[in-house]
């Protein structure tokens, strides 16, 4: 059992770019198993409406996955979030940078893929976008914004790439490798058994993840500012979910 742990241990890094992934569809499965339970017709397409309370349990594991990594190396877990009070100034600049570069980056992938790929642009925001119960509304408007900052960009550029880097030098596709990683964990945020849906998601994340993964690359202080954007913009996604349950029209 050592040696199985100890393998694990040295494949941290390398694992880490699939975990989420996994644990978004592991955890959407568990909630279809409920819906199967109850009786319902449609168990994997109820549990797509879902996906914000399978993101939030994938967070808390990512937070124990971070936490299990920096007890092993004998660090603490902050150390993964690269914070550099020195650099604060410098860094806020870059940050303003990145925000300009990135801004539409984040954006006209979105726009453009699902124009490309659905008749109409707003199917894919349907599909993810469904009513759900309150009480679900609110747990998403507390902790999906909060859980997501804290735990998806360290543990790909704050955790992984580092340390892949160092196992593999400084090689020039270690933030594209892991850019991909990440813009892939979005084809499992809902799982859809549809080509183009799967593609919109992955497609529309690509650009702005592979350049997170050069920004963060090139200078690592940048990482807890990122987050706080990342948390900021991820508040919009229980706003709109409130939104639709409001009965407003957002497309």
């Amino acid at each position: 059992m050592t040696g199985l742990l100890d393998a694990i241990a040295r494949r941290g890094p390398w694992l880490m770019l699939l975990a989420r992934t996994a644990l978004f569809a592991f955890y959407q499965a568990l909630i279809a198993l409920v819906f199967l339970i109850v009786g319902s017709p449609e168990p994997w397409s109820r549990s797509v409406a879902w996906w914000p309370l399978a993101a939030i349990f994938a967070n808390a594991d990512t937070l124990g996955l971070l936490w299990l990594a920096a007890r092993r190396e004998g660090i603490r877990v902050w150390r993964l979030y690269g914070f550099d009070r020195s650099s604060a100034k410098r860094d806020l600049l870059w940050l303003l940078g990145a925000v300009v570069v990135s801004a539409p980056l984040a954006y006209l992938p979105n726009v453009w893929l699902a124009r490309a790929f659905f008749a109409d642009p707003a199917t894919p925001l349907v599909t993810m976008f469904q009513p759900l119960p309150p009480w679900m509304l609110w747990t998403a408007l507390a902790l999906f914004p909060l859980t997501i900052a804290l735990a998806e960009l360290p543990a790909y550029y704050g955790y992984a790439m580092p340390r892949i880097r160092r196992r593999v030098g400084g090689v020039w596709w270690v933030p594209l490798l892991v850019g991909v990683a990440h813009a892939l964990q979005h084809v499992t945020l809902p799982l859809v058994f549809d080509a183009s849906f799967a593609l919109w998601r992955f497609g529309m994340f690509l650009p702005f993840a592979v350049f997170l993964g050069y920004a963060i690359d090139r200078r690592p202080s940048l990482l807890p500012y990122l987050m706080v954007v990342h948390g900021l913009l991820d508040l919009q996604l229980p706003l709109m979910l409130l939104a639709v349950a409001s009965g407003a029209q957002l497309w």
